[in-house]
């Protein structure tokens, strides 16, 4: 796992890097526009990842975007990134089984 996968900043250090306020950064948690952990205490843990997509939401927003507009916008970029996924092992599966 990467660094920018892990979940270890919590809300206020996510707010004063994205200069989002605390308010907003959880509407957009309700909205299923992104998920943080939580810790054993109940603490929103975010990863760096988490950080950018909280500032692609804001732009996406800033620029006349609605919440379901973005959740449909990441769902389709999801779908597309588990497509694209699947042919690369298809290709690495073909390729292997060549190989022997």
């Amino acid at each position: 796992m990467s660094y920018k996968e892990k979940k270890v900043l919590p809300i206020g250090a996510v707010s004063e890097l994205t200069g989002l306020s605390l308010r907003k950064i959880r509407y957009y948690e309700e909205r299923g526009l992104l998920l943080p952990e939580r810790s054993n205490g109940g603490t929103r843990k975010y990863s760096f990842n988490d950080v950018e997509k909280l500032m692609d939401i804001a732009n996406h927003i800033e620029d006349g975007m609605q919440t379901f507009e973005i959740k449909k916008m990441q769902k389709k970029k999801k779908q597309k990134e588990k497509v694209r996924d699947e042919m690369i092992r298809g290709q690495l599966n073909a390729a292997f089984r060549m190989s022997k």
